[in-house]
């Protein structure tokens, strides 16, 4: 009798817990799947107010035959249109060469931040942009380039948040996730176009050069075919903004460790960037992410995606809310004003170049989401 029970307690609690190449993961968080995806690998998602959800694929090496999409009736169309998302180096400021991010913004735009390097090759001169998308009319009503002295040989523009109080139309602040340079943050007055460079190269807004990820209990590293392994770094990636607009949150991809600045100081170009630095908090060890995503709250998230988790930082703590294998790699984050956190999860870990060149992504891609009862930040 007691060997049986024993039996049944242990069955029991196999129902309740996974395994991640033998390691008990339990799960953790209502998880609902919004779209899957059988071709390209997306990275970036953002829901506008009333629920359509956009996404983008990176010209990283896939077949991507368009870079930004609309998820209608659970399938990604191209956006705006077809015509825009074919590639033209010639006319690169008229073209989406290769987008990294979209963020719905609270005037109803959608903004489309493109890399311009595809393969992470040195940006196309002229190519790397925002491009604003009135959503009432599918249309392009702005197109913000930014200045050849922000973007470095090795830029990655990644990701971008916005606070439209400031100044005549707003501003924009974005990270420079560089794989091979300097990390850093970028800020770009939206009516004029002008934009500047902060913290180029900063500890905060570089790959932690301790850091090497370990994911199911292998350390996450370039392995090329042929070649000889290397640390995978990548610098400032997440970035979020607080809902009064008043601190700007970020982190390198390759660090476990959650920054934060006060905005007023990082928009003040009479403060030097080593002043700068000085006021730039450490706010502890949140688990390695690669997006980051705040709520009306003020509570802060980020995937972790060496355990396969999203965490939320609430009153100075950090707490797991989703837990399981299929969060395997989790990308952008969005919150949704349905009161949804989506996230995308893209197996990014398990391209080809970090496996001696054995891709071993297994489709479908996800878009999930989990609910947090709270809506995005909106600084308008």
């Amino acid at each position: 009798m007691f060997r049986r029970t024993m039996m049944a307690a242990l069955t029991a609690a196999l129902l309740q817990s996974t395994t991640i190449l033998g390691h008990a993961a339990e799960e953790i968080g209502k998880i609902e799947t919004v779209a899957t995806f059988d071709d390209a690998m997306p990275t970036g998602v953002t829901v506008a107010p009333n629920g359509r959800i956009f996404v983008n694929y990176p010209r990283w090496g896939d077949d991507v035959p368009f870079t930004v999409a609309e998820i209608v009736n659970g399938k990604a169309v191209a956006y705006p249109d077809a015509a825009i998302n074919k590639a033209d180096p010639a006319h690169p400021a008229d073209s989406l060469l290769s987008v990294q991010s979209v963020v719905v913004d609270p005037a109803n735009r959608l903004w489309i931040l493109d890399t311009a390097a595809p393969g992470f090759q040195t940006p196309i001169a002229g190519g790397a942009k925002m491009v604003a998308v009135d959503l009432a009319t599918n249309k392009v009503v702005k197109t913000v380039v930014f200045p050849a002295d922000v973007i470095l040989p090795t830029t990655y523009v990644n990701d971008v948040r916005f606070d439209l109080r400031e100044g005549m139309e707003g501003v924009a602040y974005l990270t420079d996730s560089s794989l091979a340079g300097p990390g850093g943050l970028i800020v770009v007055d939206l009516a004029t176009g002008e934009a500047f460079r902060r913290l180029t190269g900063d500890r905060t807004t570089s790959a932690d050069p301790d850091f090497v990820a370990v994911i199911d209990g292998k350390k996450m590293m370039n392995r090329p075919k042929g070649g000889t392994p290397s640390r995978f770094t990548v610098a400032s990636d997440g970035i979020a903004l607080s809902p009064d607009g008043e601190t700007l949150y970020y982190s390198p991809l390759s660090s476990r460790h959650l920054y934060s600045v006060a905005t007023a100081a990082l928009r003040d170009r009479s403060i030097s960037d080593a002043d700068l630095a000085k006021q730039v908090k450490d706010l502890g060890l949140k688990g390695a992410s690669d997006g980051l995503e705040a709520d009306d709250q003020g509570r802060v998230y980020g995937g972790d995606y060496e355990n396969h988790r999203i965490r939320m930082l609430e009153d100075g703590r950090w707490k797991t809310i989703a837990q399981s294998p299929q969060i395997q790699w989790p990308d952008t984050l969005s919150t949704g004003s349905d009161g949804y956190l989506y996230f995308t999860v893209n197996q990014l870990d398990r391209q080809a170049g970090f496996h001696e060149g054995n891709d071993l992504r297994k489709k479908p891609y996800k878009l999930l989401r989990i609910r947090i009862d709270a809506g995005p930040v909106a600084l308008k």
